[in-house]
């Protein structure tokens, strides 16, 4: 996505069962430091060895769950360094907190060579069930963790619910949504869908007037040490650490987690011979990705896999950075040209595959970038230049998006069409990218809807803290965005919804009769105490492909 003016490989899973109803966004914080314990030290009062960037796991089998935690073996030995010695790492899961009822436990090497991160692949669980982890380092042990296993493949399961979030710029605010997701204690896993942190230069976006406080390192990311020091800072964030300390997350990469739009031959803001060779940057961003994020990597290095959750959904995860062809230009019939591809030949094949051969009731796909088309015209003037910016379009001409499909058609049309053919029924397009919140039909013929159709649907969620309307024009929210909005929808018929201003995330909540999103808003993204509020509740009934309006969230 354009945020600033310039600059077969499946793992199949699943998720749990049950249902454990909450008090959520009325509780801030009550799960997570329980969990935690006392506040990280900094370095330089913790004995070392220390784990100092807490502890994570993610992409839940039906037998196991992937365990994550970075050691910090002596002081010099901080993110990037490639300092300090190698060093054992025990790690134990048990079915309680106080760890009286040991499962599984092992040891790993914590080596400077993976910048002491260590994971480790669990086998051996029960399916649908919660477990307490923590890894140990000398006399230091860790912040427990609680995770949960997927359901068996073929389990009947009545219902999942996820957290959903995208989009967080350290520089922009404070994570305020991951700590009132990690207060629910009814989430199976929480998704997240891209630009878990941004390449940027202090002070470059938001601009060093906006900035709430300093990430590091203080200049653009582009070495491995530099993605690897990135990834250090954004994990002493309370709030993250609270949120992977309490949930499986499953996450997948768009473009900041490199550099701003990115595609396989380069990136907006990536320089040649400056920054560097782009394939060089990518392997080296890709690296640090995988050593500090509880992700599985797949055959080719890349994040598309798919998880089930029993027979009622599997989740599709795409990965749409690396195989993507260089942009189009807006407007350009090049947006139409069937040698271009976001997906990739060989992932939209593993893909319609997979789609079409699933015989779970639900079909999730995690995209990082929307899939619903876009496009419009006139818009007042003191409109165009900061919503073009947010959208990445010229303020000149609107038409479509060409850093989300609307830049590679054919590559839709194919993959829509497919699901027309084959009568795949109820999939969901789940996205992030572009800090705003939307509720989509997914139309056969856009031009043609209501007529023609809809053949899926599409929730949108906001951003973590980068910037939206409301930052860019610098003014309370809804005061303008209204116009805005407006005008999107009436050009976009197939456009339900469009929250152009607040900050925050969703809950999916998904059982055998429908799918809903329930959207929730932080008060103030620079508040790092920041309540959050439900907004506004779409779902998608079985069998309808089509969205509609829920007046209160699933509780």
């Amino acid at each position: 996505m354009t945020s600033h003016p310039t600059s077969p490989i499946s793992a199949d899973a699943s998720a749990p069962s049950r249902r454990t109803v909450v008090k959520a966004a009325a509780v801030t914080a009550a799960v997570a430091p329980a969990l935690l314990g006392a506040a990280a030290p900094a370095l330089a009062d913790a004995p070392a060895p220390a784990f100092l960037h807490g502890v994570a796991s993610g992409d839940p089998l039906p037998d196991g769950v992937l365990l994550w935690t970075r050691v910090t073996p002596s002081a010099e030995a901080v993110p990037g360094s490639g300092l300090g010695a190698d060093v054992a790492v025990g790690w134990e899961v048990a079915e309680d907190r106080g760890f009286g009822r040991v499962v599984a436990s092992g040891t790993a090497t914590a080596r400077a060579a993976s910048d002491h991160t260590v994971k480790a692949d669990v086998r051996g669980l029960r399916p649908a069930a919660t477990y307490f982890f923590r890894f140990t380092a000398g006399a230091a042990v860790s912040a427990t963790g609680r995770t949960r296993t997927a359901p068996a493949a073929d389990a009947a399961v009545d219902g999942v619910r996820f957290g959903v979030v995208s989009c967080a710029n350290y520089e922009a605010g404070h994570f305020s949504a991951y700590r009132h997701l990690a207060a629910r204690t009814d989430l199976d896993a929480v998704l997240h869908l891209g630009d878990y942190l941004y390449e940027y230069a202090s002070g470059v976006y938001p601009e060093a007037k906006k900035t709430v406080r300093p990430h590091e390192p203080r200049h653009e990311i582009v070495t491995l040490a530099d993605y690897r020091t990135r990834h250090g800072r954004y994990k002493t964030d309370p709030d993250l650490q609270a949120l992977h300390a309490v949930h499986p997350v499953v996450a997948i990469w768009d473009d900041h987690e490199f550099a701003n739009d990115a595609w396989s031959g380069g990136a907006e803001n990536h320089t040649p011979g400056a920054e560097g060779d782009w394939a060089a940057r990518v392997a080296a961003a890709k690296r640090a990705y995988f050593e500090w994020m509880p992700v599985r990597t797949s055959t080719e290095g890349t994040v598309f896999r798919r998880i089930r959750f029993g027979r009622l959904a599997d989740l599709h995860l795409l990965d749409l950075r690396s195989f993507r062809s260089a942009p189009a230009k807006t407007g350009s019939g090049t947006v139409d040209d069937p040698e271009r591809t976001i997906t990739g030949r060989a992932q939209l094949d593993w893909l319609k595959a997979g789609l079409a051969g699933s015989d779970a009731a639900w079909q999730l796909v995690g995209t990082s970038v929307m899939i619903s088309p876009v496009a419009f015209g006139a818009l007042p003037a003191h409109l165009l230049e900061p919503l073009a910016e947010l959208l990445g379009l010229p303020a000149e001409g609107i038409a479509v998006n060409v850093d989300q499909w609307d830049g590679f058609t054919d590559d839709r049309r194919e993959l829509l069409g497919h699901l027309a053919s084959r009568a795949v029924r109820n999939t969901v397009f789940l996205t992030g990218d572009i800090h705003m919140a939307w509720a989509n039909d997914v139309p056969a013929k856009a031009a043609t809807y209501p007529l023609s159709g809809s053949v899926a649907t599409e929730f949108v969620v906001t951003s973590v803290t980068s910037d939206n309307l409301d930052d860019l024009l610098n003014v309370l929210p809804g005061t303008l965005s209204v116009v805005a909005a407006g005008a999107v929808k009436a050009a976009n018929r197939h456009v339900k919804w469009v929250d152009m201003d607040h900050h925050g995330y969703g809950v999916l909540d998904v059982t055998a009769q429908r799918s809903q999103m329930d959207y929730y808003t932080v008060s103030d993204k620079r508040d790092p105490a920041a309540t959050a509020a439900w907004a506004r509740s779409y779902r998608t009934l079985n069998g309808t492909q089509r969205v509609e309006r829920v007046y209160q969230p699933v509780i």
